[in-house]
This record gives C-alpha cells, structure tokens and sequence, in this order.
C-alpha cells in the first residue's frame, strides 16, 4: 500500500448476490488513530462493507488492503489473529455462558497450549491461562463489567450485553476494531455509556476505530471522518461538518434536495 499512514484501504471493492449488487466501486481509507464512522439508509450496504473488511463476504472485484498487506482473500480468522476485531449489529455471545467465559473464549487465537497440556493444567499451559485471565480482568475493569462478570450472558439486560460483545472484541487485541451499530436499541442512558466507552478505547488504548451507526448525533460528536454510502455506493466523504453540508447526503436521508 502506498501510504504507511493508512491502517486500512478499501481499493475499489464490489460485491454481488446473484443480480443484487450490494456494493459498487467503493474506494476509501481509514487512518490509523482516527475514528471513521460510516453512514447510510437501510440497504445502502454498511453491513456489507464490514462482512468484506473482516471476511464473511469477499468482493468479486477490487481489493482489501490492512497495513499495507492484501487480505482481500484471507479467511476471517487470519484477519481477527492480524488484528481485526468487530461486534455485529445483532449480538453474538454465548448466551449460557457467563460474561467472564464469553470474553475468556475470544482469547483462542492467542492459546498457544496443545490438548495434552491444557487437558493437564500444568507448566505452561497454566502460566498461559493465568495470562489470559488477566488479560481478560483487565477489559472487564475497563468497561466496568466487574458486576456482571459471573452473570450468565442471556440473564443480563440488552445494553449489557452489548458492553459484553464489546469486551469480547477488545479481548483478541485488535489494532482496528470494527463496530456494527454499536449502541442499535439502546436507550439514551446506555448509549451514553457506550459512546464513553468507544471513546475511552480510542483515547486511552490508541485504537483505530471504523463504525457504522445510526445516530447522527453521535456520529458527528465522536468521528473524525465520515463516510456516506446509498444503495451500495459511496456518495460522500469528509470531516462530520463536511458531511452535514452535504447535497447528496441530505438527498439520501431526507428524499429531498438540500
């Protein structure tokens, strides 16, 4: 890739289901450190775009590039052990699991421990789970989950559950963490909370943050760019205040001319 300042660069990508074109030429970086949030109606493909970035999907035509390296092709568990983390837009947790298990089960593609070793729980395969587990305190500290640690997942409200999709995120150490409408059916007081909370991960752990959320108001509080899509295109791309003043955007969200 041609710029070391780019985390991510999404070169031209398309993606087709059967005569449905989801995404058409889409073309846009994400610098590393900033938070990007990317926007759009229902089915103007948000989604799409961050099943391409992580693997789910890949595009019949362009290309993925992560710090400077082609992932276009590279299967999503390579992508996650890279550095690439998300949350999805409806929850993904093992409901009868607690919070603490959920986030102790992303620590896999860091376990290094054979079966024989992790059937016996001694040497190193012990050291390596007391370093996991502390590792995974460490999150649970931070988005003050210490509460609902021991809770079973299905047992907790909606909007802790988020916070625990989050942490099980945060816990295989991405360095571009991907959030899939993160604060979707949340009430004002747990949307808060998670806007603190991604901020805190962007500030204080100098992550790269790529979202696609619904609330406008939030978009334009936290990001540093945005960028608008509408029916699989990209229309716009800009800093909030550009994004605001936009025609096109205007058009996609209001039906109507600025």
């Amino acid at each position: 890739m041609e710029s070391d300042s780019f985390k991510l660069h999404v070169d031209h990508i398309s993606l087709s289901f059967g005569g449905i074109r989801a995404l058409n030429d889409i073309d846009f970086s994400v610098r590393k450190g900033e938070i990007l949030a990317v926007i759009g109606p229902n089915g103007a493909g948000k989604t799409s775009l961050i099943n391409s970035i992580n693997g789910f999907y890949t595009p019949q035509q362009g290309k993925i590039w992560f710090e400077g390296q082609d992932i276009t092709r590279t299967p999503p568990y390579k992508r996650a052990q890279r550095g690439i983390s998300r949350t999805f837009q409806n929850i993904a947790l093992y409901t009868n699991m607690t919070a603490l298990d959920n986030l102790m089960a992303a620590r896999h593609i860091h376990m290094k421990a054979n079966m024989l070793t992790g059937a016996l729980f001694w040497g190193s395969a012990r050291r390596e789970e007391i370093e996991h587990r502390r590792h995974v305190e460490e999150i649970i500290d931070f988005l003050e989950m210490e509460a609902i640690r021991k809770t079973i997942v299905g047992n907790l409200s909606y909007g802790l559950r988020k916070r625990v999709e989050l942490g099980r995120a945060l816990a295989l150490e991405p360095t571009l963490l991907l959030l899939d409408e993160p604060m979707a059916g949340m009430n004002v007081e747990e949307k808060e909370d998670m806007a603190r909370f991604i901020l805190d991960i962007h500030e204080r752990k100098g992550m790269t943050i790529m979202l696609i959320e619904h609330d406008m108001g939030l978009v334009m509080d936290i990001s540093n760019r945005v960028v608008a899509l509408d029916f699989g295109r990209k229309i716009a791309e800009g800093t909030p205040d550009e994004i605001k003043q936009n025609e096109a955007v205007i058009k996609a969200y209001l039906g109507q001319e600025a």
